[in-house]
């Protein structure tokens, strides 16, 4: 997700509680209040046992890497070999395919790689997914036009389940895509409901929304920004009641200060003032195979952090 620096300073002013006011002159001098250590998430040990008491098989994981090259060259690579996941599913790679790094073409884990760009412009969004074992199928795209020329959208179709990996479409500073974003939401709810009619499926990806209030730092002043406005929560909300699953909130329903993006601004992620963009979701006939839905918050290397799934499928 990317904001306007504007906006980015004021959000975090705000959840610091700073205001103008701190700049005029104080009749009598104070002594300054100590800042507040921030509270940060503690992501707890892996749960590896379903709700009916099996083992997970499959091993996901997802991770917005703002800029493929400059993430390999943060060592992110190095942090995947350490995870090993089954499937890495990577978003806005900003990468065209002959331009993509040596380090992660020849990784002899993932033999069958699927990469997605945008048509119209270089360096812009972009999808990738590393499969240790080959899908049944891979498409790209949800099958209209208007939507399938940034490179968006991955769908893996796996014996028992597909896997779908998306960059959601940002609404844009000023809201200038928000109708845009409208549109997208309809048609992608469309398409993932036309698949879970034939086999239940994973949704993973920077979906550029946080949900609920519980979901970002500074609810209250981020109302009309690009994330958080009631037309895209309202567009999550719909994809719940279409029968997906919010696979962090089923397991973690109360947990504050758990996100997955932080402005580059203002030393934002060492004061935890973030947002969760970042998501598993499942067809509900899933939910019982479903172990956890990790965030690993302390992973450097992207404005986002890498989140991951332990399914029993």
């Amino acid at each position: 997700m990317k904001r306007g620096k504007k906006a980015e300073k004021a959000e975090v002013a705000a959840a610091d509680g700073e205001n103008d006011t701190a700049s005029a002159p104080a009749k009598k001098a104070k002594k300054a209040k100590e800042p507040e250590a921030p509270v940060l998430y503690d992501d707890p040990p892996d749960k590896l046992t379903s709700k009916d008491g099996r083992s997970p098989n499959m091993k996901i994981t997802s991770w917005n890497v703002d800029g493929l090259r400059a993430w390999v060259k943060k060592k992110g690579l190095d942090w995947v070999r350490e995870e090993a996941p089954d499937v890495l599913c990577l978003q806005e790679t900003k990468c065209s395919e002959k331009a993509l790094p040596a380090e992660i073409t020849s990784m002899p884990e993932y033999p069958h790689k699927y990469w997605a760009v945008s048509d119209d412009k270089e360096g812009y969004s972009g999808v990738a997914m590393l499969c240790k074992t080959e899908p049944l199928k891979v498409t790209y795209g949800i099958g209209k036009e208007e939507h399938d020329r940034e490179g968006r959208v991955i769908t893996a179709e796996f014996p028992n389940f597909y896997l779908v990996t998306a960059y959601v479409p940002n609404s844009g500073r000023g809201l200038v895509r928000l109708d845009y974003r409208k549109t997208w939401d309809v048609d992608f709810r469309a398409y993932l409901s036309e698949l879970d009619i034939q086999k239940p499926l994973v949704l993973c990806g920077d979906l550029n929304v946080a949900h609920q209030e519980i979901d970002l730092k500074n609810p209250k002043g981020n109302k009309k920004n690009a994330g958080f406005t009631p037309e895209e929560r309202e567009g999550f909300s719909q994809l719940l009641t279409a029968g997906f699953i919010d696979s962090f909130r089923e397991l973690y329903p109360e947990q504050t200060n758990a996100y997955t993006f932080w402005t580059y601004m203002m030393n934002a992620r060492a004061k935890n003032v973030g947002w969760r963009l970042d998501y598993f979701l499942l067809s509900s006939s899933l939910l019982p195979s479903l172990c956890d839905s990790k965030i690993r918050n302390k992973v450097m290397g992207s404005d986002h952090c890498p989140i991951t799934l332990h399914i029993a499928v």
